[in-house]
């Protein structure tokens, strides 16, 4: 069984190669390590390795990683996202605890989040997800929503949004993965005139990476290829 650092090598070498395929420099892409349901012990080799960026889904966990690694060596190089389903009665410890939030699909969400981001920290960097797939069992805006909640978002001062997020419905060949993925980025260039710090695709995962990275990902979001098969019985 390899160990994490091993996993990261490999991980790293296929993120280079699908950009090299398609004409991008592999420092483009961020690896964001999903260390949901994870030990610290497992985060802690994965730091180690170098990396830096790491993506919960369930509050109280996430919450309680942040505080673990609050003195951690490399805290200050430490950034976490928060990539989960955001219930309203949440949003207090996440707008106090993480530094991204990639999974805005209401403007209630985003007040919350803007009302409670302490005023002593950085203002909290945001994505919009969308539901590119159109599936009714997922999360995210319609794409004709887009437009009217990145401009509620853009007036208000604790938020930064920085682009997009999707979760399009699984798919095994490469041609359907890609279109899924150039909707999304197609949209992001919508968008950017009006809002020109706009410079995050957080899209694809381990079954898709390759085209996601293709069609513009500049943060590609890996969990069990880094850490293996996750442990939900541990779930906070």
């Amino acid at each position: 069984m390899n160990s994490i650092k091993q996993n990261i090598t490999q991980v790293i070498n296929e993120m280079a190669l699908a950009a090299k395929k398609c004409g991008r420099n592999v420092d483009s892409v961020q690896l964001l390590a999903v260390s949901k349901t994870k030990p610290v012990a497992a985060i802690e080799q994965a730091i180690d390795a170098g990396l830096v960026a790491f993506g919960e889904n369930y509050v109280q966990e996430g919450v309680d990683k942040v505080n673990y690694f609050a003195n951690h060596p490399a805290a200050d190089q430490l950034v976490w996202h928060f990539i989960g389903p955001i219930q309203s009665n949440k949003t207090r410890p996440i707008a106090e605890h993480f530094d991204w939030v990639h999974s805005i699909d209401r403007l209630k969400t985003a007040t919350r989040l803007n009302e409670q981001r302490p005023a002593t920290m950085a203002p909290l960097n945001v994505l919009l997800q969308v539901n590119t797939s159109g599936e009714a069992s997922k999360s995210g805006i319609n794409e004709n929503e887009v437009i009217a909640l990145a401009a509620e978002i853009a007036t208000m001062p604790q938020l930064v949004l920085r682009g997009l997020m999707s979760i399009p419905q699984p798919e095994t060949d490469y041609d359907s993965q890609f279109a899924a993925f150039k909707k999304l980025a197609d949209l992001l260039e919508q968008l950017k005139p009006h809002h020109p710090q706009l410079d995050t695709l957080s899209m694809g995962m381990s079954g898709d990476m390759e085209a996601a990275i293709a069609a513009g990902s500049t943060m590609v979001r890996i969990g069990t290829a880094l850490f293996g098969a996750r442990d939900y019985g541990s779930q906070a």
